[in-house]
C-alpha cells in the first residue's frame, strides 16, 4: 500500500472475492515493480486515498466463477496488467486499451493491488493466460507488461530493415524495447541513459551506448539525417523534446514512457514541417502474446538479466527505495509473498 509519496507499507486486508461468474482469484507467487508505480511513489500522480500496488503478477488459480472457460483451479497464470470487459469489439482485437467500457488497470486505485498475496481477476479468460511449461517465471512475469510495452513501442517505431533506432531511458521497459527493435531488424541501436551501469545492460545486447548528453552521435552516424525510429521509454518533457530532435523527417517517434499530469510543449510546427509521426502507446498486453511467446520460447528473444533483485514482499519499503534510485545495479525487482 502506498498512503504518501514515499511511505509505502505492507497492509493486512481481508481476501478478494469473486467479482462475477466470468472471475478468478489467483494467490501470488510473484510481482514485481514497474516504473510506472513510482509515479505514485514519487508524487507525479495524485493520492486521495491509500491505493494497493502493482500490476504485474503470476501465480496459481485458487477460484474460479462458473462462466470461465480457460483455465482452472491449480493453473500457473499470468495477468495481463491492463484489463478489459472480454467482450467488446475493442477486447476482441486483444487490445484492452480500446475496451469500449474504458480499460482498467490493476494496483490503480480502481482494480486491486497484484503486490499482494491474492489478486481477482475480472473477465478471468481474457485477463489470464496459461503459462506455458517451457516458460520461466522471470518471461512470464515480463509477459505481463514491461516485455508488451517494449514490444509494441518498438513495432510501432516503424523500424525499417536495418534502421537506426534510438532508445531513451534503460529501465526495464527500454531494456525490452532495445531487445525488441534487434529482433524486429534494426541495423544500429543507440541506447541513450544517463547511468553507466544501464547502458552497458544495454550493450550487452547488441546496442550502442549513449549517454544522453552525447546524442548528436546520432546524426554523426547517420550522415546529419537522424534515426528512422525513436523510441521513448521515459516519457518526460526532456526525452520527449531530444527524440524529437534526434527522429530523421519522415520518421516515427515512439512514446511508452509514462508522462505525468503536466501539459507537454509540443514543437507542432517543426514537426509538421518534417512530416514527423508521433505515437503513443499503452501496450495491448493480450494481443502481443501470440507473438512473443514463440520468440521466448524459441530463444529468438532473450530477455534475461533485466530482473535483477528479488525483495520478500514484507520488504517492499526497502524495495521501492532501491527502485527509485535508479542506479546501474538494481534495475527490475521481483516481489515474492
Amino acid at each position: 500500500m502506498i498512503d504518501a509519496p514515499g511511505r509505502v507499507r505492507v497492509d493486512d486486508r481481508p481476501d478478494p472475492v469473486l467479482p462475477g461468474p466470468d472471475a478468478a482469484v489467483i494467490e501470488v507467487t510473484a510481482s514485481a515493480i514497474c516504473g510506472s508505480d513510482l509515479h505514485f511513489y514519487e508524487g507525479d500522480f495524485p493520492l486521495g486515498e491509500p491505493v494497493a500496488l502493482g500490476h504485474e503478477a503470476v501465480g496459481v488459480v485458487v477460484d474460479v466463477g462458473p462462466d470461465v472457460r480457460t483455465v482452472r483451479v491449480g493453473d500457473a497464470v499470468l495477468v495481463s496488467s491492463v484489463a478489459g470487459c472480454g467482450c467488446c469489439v475493442g477486447c476482441a482485437s486483444g487490445d484492452p486499451v480500446t475496451c469500449l467500457s474504458g480499460p482498467q488497470i490493476f494496483g490503480s486505485g480502481v482494480l486491486g493491488g497484484a503486490q499482494s498475496d491474492l489478486l481477482a481477476v475480472p473477465a478471468a479468460d481474457f485477463q489470464l493466460l496459461a503459462v506455458p511449461e517451457d516458460l520461466d517465471s522471470e518471461e512470464a512475469l515480463l509477459l505481463t507488461d514491461n516485455l508488451a510495452t517494449g514490444w509494441a513501442g518498438a513495432q510501432r517505431a516503424d523500424i525499417p530493415p536495418g534502421g537506426t533506432v534510438v532508445v531513451f531511458g534503460l529501465g526495464a521497459v527500454g531494456l525490452c524495447a532495445v531487445r525488441s527493435a534487434i529482433v524486429l531488424g534494426a541495423g544500429t541501436v543507440f541506447a541513450v541513459d544517463p547511468v553507466e551501469g544501464r547502458r552497458d545492460r544495454a550493450a550487452k545486447s547488441g546496442a550502442t551506448p549513449l549517454h544522453p548528453a552525447d546524442i548528436g552521435a546520432v546524426h554523426d552516424a547517420t550522415g546529419g539525417r537522424g534515426a528512422a525510429s525513436v523510441i521513448d521509454a521515459v516519457g518526460n518533457d526532456a526525452t520527449m523534446t531530444a527524440a524529437l530532435t534526434c527522429v530523421r523527417p519522415g520518421g516515427t517517434v515512439s512514446v511508452v514512457g509514462v508522462h505525468d499530469l503536466n501539459p507537454f510543449p509540443f514543437p507542432a510546427l517543426m514537426n509538421l514541417v518534417r512530416s514527423v509521426t508521433m505515437r503513443m502507446t499503452t501496450a495491448p498486453v493480450q494481443r502481443t502474446w501470440p507473438e512473443l511467446l514463440p520468440l521466448l520460447q524459441s530463444g529468438r528473444l532473450d530477455v534475461s538479466g533485466i530482473f535483477t533483485d528479488t525483495y520478500g514482499l514484507d520488504d517492499a519499503a526497502n524495495a521501492y527505495a532501491a527502485v527509485a534510485a535508479r542506479s546501474g545495479d538494481c534495475v527490475k525487482v521481483i516481489l515474492t509473498p
